[in-house]
């Protein structure tokens, strides 16, 4: 593989600001995601992260679900044993997925071992059902075992998920695709709190009660699909979906930069106070969403106009998720303010 140094300019590392958890630790505000939505291999994506590190990543968010960790892994083991950086050095997530809530810890070590890693520094529950779906699956697959939210299956997955931090296999751990009235039944409930919410943030989406929440609770807000996923699953598109950067006041401000229409979502998510972990497998794309985290900021007045370009659009609907006798896929996010059942 040539040097990928040779053909791009490397960010440094120290220049790209970082958040502090409620446990102290320090996450870089630009993550590189590792989703590839069923459009790339499993070693396009590993080589995108080993490249992404060389070029000053440093923070890679990854998930057992995406079937890539053991290749991602590989890569990360690479750029260490090179002198790029070392393990303490790397922000590494995983997720646990939903059919493994009741065996958290080998879902953990399972991944440990194929990232090669002793300990992860954020851990999260992926969804907060146990309602598995098959890799791939369509739109309108359901699984007959599905189930509504239980506070007190979470809650035993979550205890599972504190053993964790006592034993010292990840540093953090948070939750996922949560909503204001999960938290408020299960808060109370823990002994360790979430150090951060990965949920979908973008500028024609922003949560803005939901992310507040999360704030004032001292939950790092983490945000996925940041330039509105527009190469997501076919199963998570819908008629009427926004287009993020297509949207007018998106393009005019990235026209005064002179940037990408995706990097002002970038730029937005960091300002505003989220950390976004978009996913790409091209250099000048990743590395492009990197220094958006501390060059040419956007300014007051157009992070104000951004406020208006929110239309409540979700792209990620869970809709596969479902369980018998759901209305709809708004039953997964609880838009009354009460956990539906």
């Amino acid at each position: 593989m040539e040097d990928i140094t040779k053909q791009y300019e490397a960010v440094n590392p120290s220049d790209v600001p970082v958040k502090v958890l409620r446990t102290g630790d320090k996450i870089p505000v630009v993550g590189l995601g590792t989703f590839g939505s069923d459009h790339y291999s499993n070693t396009e994506i590993a080589d995108a992260v080993k490249n992404a590190i060389r070029l000053g990543y440093r923070h890679i968010d990854c998930a057992e679900v995406y079937m890539n960790e053991k290749e991602i892994g590989q890569a990360i083991k690479e750029v260490i044993e090179e002198g790029v950086c070392t393990r303490e050095e790397l922000w590494i997530t995983s997720k646990v997925w939903n059919n493994r809530h009741h065996e958290v810890e080998a879902a953990c070590q399972m991944s440990l071992e194929d990232l090669q890693l002793d300990y992860l520094d954020l851990y999260l529950v992926h969804w907060p059902f146990p309602n598995y779906h098959a890799p791939r699956a369509g739109g309108d697959a359901r699984n007959p075992d599905s189930k509504p939210f239980s506070v007190e299956d979470y809650m035993k997955t979550w205890k599972q998920m504190e053993d964790l931090v006592k034993s010292g296999k990840t540093r953090n751990i948070g939750t996922s695709n949560m909503t204001i009235a999960k938290f408020e039944a299960t808060l109370p409930l823990m002994k360790i709190l979430p150090a951060a919410n990965e949920m979908e943030l973008h500028p024609c989406f922003q949560q803005k009660e939901l992310f507040d929440y999360c704030v004032k609770n001292e939950i790092q807000p983490i945000g996925y699909s940041p330039i509105g996923s527009p190469r997501r699953p076919d199963r998570d598109k819908t008629e009427g979906d926004a287009v993020d950067i297509e949207h007018p006041v998106v393009q005019k401000i990235a026209e005064r930069i002179g940037v990408h229409p995706a990097v002002v979502c970038i730029k937005w998510a960091v300002q505003r106070g989220q950390i976004p972990i978009p996913f790409s497998v091209r250099p000048y794309q990743y590395l492009e969403n990197l220094k958006a985290s501390f060059k040419d900021p956007i300014s007051e007045e157009e992070m104000k106009e951004l406020e208006t370009v929110d239309c409540n659009s979700r792209l990620i609907k869970g809709q596969v998720f479902l369980w018998e006798g759901a209305k709809g896929w708004e039953d997964l996010w609880d838009l009354d303010g009460k956990i539906a059942h």
